[in-house]
């Protein structure tokens, strides 16, 4: 088997893993939002999403700390939450109606304070060295993790009034009758432990497979990187959605996505030589802009609800393909 091969048969073996422990954790994030009483979209916003993001995590911080490869870092990040959107383009294309129709409009919340965070993002990297600072790292990178923290805090305000405003309409809705909240959670973070450790070789796996191609690390962090770091959502957002849990699963997109950003700052903070996204190519305002165009797609979506498809397709998941392929085309021609 040559060395090609072998490293093709383990990112399929880890993304395997990886795809059948999202199944179990979209089931056991279920049991516990119903056992909890807490909505499926903070479930998704907080808990899910932190679990299928922590390669992300892993990923930035191993780039500026082992290998000095800032534009990996900054590229996982940035290119993870472009991917994420391309997922809710998927799960659109699967579901029989438009996936914005079926859903809360509440997710505006979260992809609206998923703009602010890649605003900052973008504008932190065009500032370069003359943004402000604290000591080593970037004055943003704080803003990162405060806009983070502001969002979870508001998102569970938000759903904690709108479940006492439904909350006549799901009492006697029980699913998991037979199932506890204390196996829930102690399952949840098995498989979470599991799902971690298998999609964090993946990068270095990915990292391999491009030396292959011979293409520049914004865009291998881009896309290479950051779609496979990504895999934990396709598995827990697909699994959610087949279980019927929708707002699971978009909460969960959009949550990533937070996160993503919230793990730049983390990476500012860990990366001792300079502000991190002052050391990276400018092509990164680029995916930034192009994750925004897409956010902003998803709550236009989300805010008209067309009531149908035409040719089985959304006219939104279709156009957040569309800027998706057309980034990744002038990264590839740039590079």
């Amino acid at each position: 088997m040559t060395a090609t091969a072998v490293v093709l048969v383990q990112f399929a073996g880890c993304a395997a893993l990886v795809l059948w422990a999202g199944v179990r954790l979209s089931r056991y994030g279920d049991i516990i939002a119903e056992k909890t009483g807490v909505s499926g979209t903070w479930v998704g916003v907080i808990l899910l999403a932190t679990v299928t993001s922590l390669p992300e995590l892993v990923t930035g911080a191993s780039a500026v700390l082992l290998f000095d490869v800032t534009d990996i870092a900054a590229g996982d990040a940035i290119g993870s939450c472009m991917f994420n959107l391309v997922i809710l383009a998927m799960l659109d294309v699967r579901h029989p109606a438009p996936l914005s129709s079926k859903v809360h409009h509440g997710h505006v919340l979260s992809a609206g304070f998923g703009i602010v965070q890649l605003g900052l993002v973008a504008f932190a990297m065009f500032a370069g060295e003359r943004a402000p600072r604290i000591g080593w790292f970037g004055l943003h990178s704080v803003g990162f993790l405060v806009i983070y923290a502001f969002a979870a805090r508001t998102i569970f305000a938000f759903e904690h009034r709108r479940i006492a405003q439904i909350a006549e309409q799901l009492t006697g809705e029980v699913r998991y009758a037979d199932e506890t909240l204390r196996r829930a959670v102690l399952l949840f973070t098995a498989v979470a432990v599991l799902l971690v450790g298998a999609a964090s070789l993946l990068p270095g796996i990915a990292e391999r497979l491009s030396d292959i191609t011979g293409l520049e690390q914004t865009f291998v962090g881009s896309l290479f990187v950051a779609v496979s770091t990504s895999l934990p959502e396709v598995a827990v957002s697909t699994a959610a959605m087949r279980l019927g849990a929708l707002d699971m699963a978009v909460a969960n997109l959009f949550g990533s996505n937070l996160f993503n950003v919230a793990v730049l700052g983390v990476d500012d903070l860990l990366y001792t030589d300079g502000v991190l996204l002052a050391r990276v190519s400018l092509e990164h305002i680029v995916t930034a802009t192009a994750a925004m165009m897409m956010t902003g797609i998803a709550i236009i979506g989300l805010t008209y609800r067309a009531a149908r498809k035409r040719f089985h397709l959304s006219w939104d998941a279709v156009a957040i393909a569309a800027v998706y392929v057309l980034t990744m085309t002038l990264l590839a021609v740039s590079g």
